[in-house]
């Protein structure tokens, strides 16, 4: 996820074209596209640790480790991008709670990561952008036209073929990533409010405090293992108490801290440097990663039912993006933000339009 899983793709709104950002000089979809491949590289990294000490440590351990790490490094980066006065924002109840819908995201996710493939939970976790689509109309009020909707139900129905309800083989930790793809899609929704004034950094740096506070309350409820349970993997890693881990252990909790960092600025990077619904798609480049590292590392290869259903639901999430691309949409361009933007830009703010869309894909929480 990044932030440890892959990230949802942002999916352009219904709105009044952005005409700067057809002749924005910083448009550069090659460059955009590197960055955005090896921010993806960096944050599969942080898959593979979790699902490594999932076995032996419990997910609080793991979250405080890894947030701790995190905490100074995201400080800099607030303050290289833009300074520190970004924190003392008068919108920090929406940034806390967006924390917090972050961090149920993210606990999910990782409880799933335990208990099921690699490539599966990846997979199961990109109905992210479908969420995105079908929230944004109940929420922001957008129009969705007939093939995304019939898109979105494709999409669920290749989610089905990998959960397999009802089957000998259906595993309930296979909803994890499902819900954890709710929670995110929930938590960008509220990003397209955000980011119209804050910063990624700033909502990286509140999500990570989250997690921290988090780590901290379930290692004060479960840290003392009174009521661990090895019955299920998933379970195992929620209720596990806390163990003073081995020096490369620690090595490796640690380093999703830093992990998070560069994915975040090279994520950020991404799509500053081009448009959103150019170089979204390459996010699908967690699943190759995710195949392979299950492959190398657990020797997990999908089954042929799997194989299907992760084909049916990155179809299904590309053409959403295509159908939006097709439409001209930039990020962000719903009506309530073009009215700011448009009396921002009679402030000579004009760099807001452009840089509006980087804010929005916040990869660290």
């Amino acid at each position: 996820m990044a932030d440890g899983a892959p990230q949802a793709v942002i999916v352009a709104v219904d709105a009044p074209p952005a005409p700067t950002a057809a002749v924005d000089p910083r448009h550069e979809p090659v460059k955009g596209a590197i960055y955005l491949v090896l921010g993806i590289a960096v944050f599969s990294l942080q898959d593979v640790v979790i699902k490594l000490v999932s076995g032996a440590y419990p997910l609080s351990e793991a979250l405080t480790i890894r947030s701790v790490t995190a905490l100074p490094l995201l400080f800099l980066l607030v303050a290289f991008d833009g300074g520190l006065t970004g924190l003392r924002s008068r919108r920090w109840r929406l940034l806390l709670l967006r924390g917090a819908v972050m961090c149920f995201a993210y606990t999910s996710y990782y409880l799933g990561l335990a208990a099921l493939p690699l490539a599966t939970c990846v997979a199961l976790y990109f109905t992210a952008p479908l969420f995105i689509t079908m929230l944004s109309v109940f929420v922001l009020g957008e129009t969705v036209g007939p093939r995304r909707w019939l898109a979105i139900l494709v999409g669920f129905g290749g989610m089905l073929i990998m959960v397999r309800p009802g089957s000998e083989l259906f595993d309930w930790a296979a909803l994890l990533p499902v819900v954890s793809g709710l929670a995110y899609g929930t938590s960008q929704i509220i990003a397209r409010r955000l980011g119209e004034t804050e910063r990624s950094t700033v909502m990286a740096f509140y999500g990570n405090a989250l997690f921290l506070v988090a780590g901290l309350i379930l290692a004060g409820f479960l840290g003392s293992g009174a009521y661990a349970d090895e019955g299920h993997r998933s379970f195992a890693f929620l209720m596990r108490g806390w163990a003073v881990p081995s020096a490369w252990d620690l090595m490796l909790m640690m380093g999703c801290g830093v992990v998070a960092a560069v994915g975040l600025t090279l994520l950020t990077q991404a799509y500053r440097t081009a448009h959103a619904n150019v170089v979204a798609s390459f996010e699908y480049t967690a699943l190759v990663w995710g195949v392979l590292y299950g492959w190398l590392i657990w020797n997990e290869l999908p089954r042929s039912g799997t194989w299907l259903g992760i084909a049916i639901v990155v179809g299904a999430g590309l053409y959403v993006l295509h159908r939006e691309r097709r439409l001209g949409r930039p990020t962000l361009w719903r009506r309530a933000g073009w009215r700011r933007l448009r009396r921002r830009r009679r402030s000579d703010l004009r760099s807001t339009a452009v840089q509006a869309t980087p804010r929005l894909h916040d990869t660290q929480g």
